[in-house]
């Protein structure tokens, strides 16, 4: 991709903004970063800040390409100033993935994500294959081809608000684990946020592969199909214990550290989305042997008094929430709570119902839920994580679990979910 001669205007210094920013400049282009932010530090060499850049200045900016950043609203006012008097409007990863030569396994879906992210990207490096875990997941795409141009393939996590300014992206390898609302504080209806989910597909052809649990509603696709599921018939299945492909095992679940339907159901799309890169299965039972979850997803604190801890703060939608509570085979005390989101938790009252004896509720949502939940089961709300823990203690008995499983975001309270997890950990580890 060649940019020399154009005018490049960058929206976000975020992470991601610098990436494309930087990437840019070293396609020729002449780049400028724009923030709201009144300063803006660590620019990178030959790119021009221009930071409190506001809507009135958007109107005016001229350029070739409009790059914006995933955390900035597509649809909103800023980037339509900026918009205005633009020659293309893509983001990073449309930027990056034009640059990129080598095989793209892209993850979306609503929860999962990340663990998939991870697995792929140890089953590919155990196997030969070098590769990145990147995008939504750590560090841009535009970082990768900046660092590592030649490297054979990329694990690329992709949120919905990437794929709002994709145009040619097309990966080898789509992974779509699941759908269910969530994004209800940027997007207007459910069927706005899968329609910017399922531009994952608009441009792949029978060459590719899309790796789906088996019952998601996709539309017609041209290429080739792979399912897995935990509860239907599909390509890849579980019995319990084995991963089986049309019947034969292939993984022993037990030999990894990944417990729970929803992570055997990740380990299947990572095994069926690996496979299309050549992996044998027998190399990706070896790559995941000790392999544990990530931090804030299921993740087993502690043990005390025979009572489990199990910190899923990473859980910010009701899907997460639905597959915490389905993976457990303990008797739980839930705590849940934090930003309003204008999701409807009515869907989870049946499975709330047969895995919880009681629940703890807590911010900003907290009122709400305990309304809610209290039509199946015993609920107390209270006013801070501190007090959900302290609360949960007591009323969970020796065999049970107790579940921090939000539900929604963390941003009433906490910067993120990880703060959100780093906080109950401790309050955890510190119960006497």
């Amino acid at each position: 991709m060649d940019l020399t001669g154009k005018k490049i205007a960058v929206l976000g210094a975020g992470r991601s903004g610098m990436a494309a920013a930087r990437l840019a400049r070293d396609l020729g282009g002449d780049v400028t970063l724009y923030d709201t932010k009144e300063e803006i530090v660590d620019v990178p060499r030959g790119v021009m800040p221009y930071p409190g850049a506001s809507e009135e200045l958007g109107c005016e900016v001229y350029s070739d390409l409009l790059v914006i950043s995933p955390g900035i609203d597509t649809y909103g006012s800023y980037v339509k100033a900026f918009a205005k008097n633009t020659g293309e409007l893509i983001g990073e990863l449309e930027l990056a993935a034009r640059c990129y030569k080598g095989k793209v396994i892209a993850i979306t879906g609503t929860n999962g994500k990340t663990t998939t992210t991870e697995v792929i990207e140890k089953i590919l490096n155990h196997a030969g294959i070098p590769c990145r875990p990147c995008g939504n997941y750590g560090i841009p795409l535009a970082e990768v081809v900046l660092e590592t141009p030649d490297l054979p393939a990329v694990a690329l996590e992709v949120s919905s608000f990437q794929l709002e300014t994709i145009s040619q992206f097309r990966p080898d390898v789509v992974v779509w684990l699941n759908f269910s609302a969530d994004h209800m504080d940027r997007y207007p209806t459910i069927e706005a946020y899968k329609s910017a989910k399922m531009r994952i597909f608009e441009n792949l052809s029978s060459e590719q592969t899309v790796v789906y649990r088996a019952g998601e509603q996709l539309g017609e696709l041209e290429c080739k199909l792979l399912s897995f599921s935990t509860e239907v018939d599909a390509d890849y299945t579980f019995d319990g214990k084995w991963i089986q492909l049309a019947g034969e095992p292939v993984l022993d679940i037990e030999q990894t550290r990944l417990r729970g339907l929803h992570n055997a159901e990740n380990a299947m799309a990572a095994l069926a989305a690996c496979a299309q890169l050549g992996v044998k299965p027998e190399q990706a039972a070896e790559a995941l042997a000790g392999v544990a979850p990530p931090l804030h997803r299921c993740e087993l604190v502690r043990i005390l008094d025979n009572i489990e801890y199990i910190n899923d703060s990473k859980a910010t939608n009701i899907h997460a929430l639905d597959n915490a509570l389905r993976s457990q085979s303990r008797q739980l005390v839930l705590i849940a709570g934090g930003k309003d989101k204008g999701l409807d938790y009515s869907v989870v009252l049946d499975r709330l119902k047969h895995h919880a004896k009681s629940a703890v509720v807590f911010g900003e949502i907290g009122g709400q839920l305990e309304a809610l939940f209290a039509e199946v089961l015993p609920v107390i709300r209270v006013e801070s994580l501190e007090s959900a823990v302290l609360a949960a203690r007591d009323l969970a008995e020796a065999g049970d679990t107790v579940l921090f499983s939000p539900g929604t975001s963390s941003f009433d309270m906490f910067s993120g979910y990880e703060a959100r997890g780093d906080a109950f950990r401790e309050f955890v580890l510190n119960l006497k």
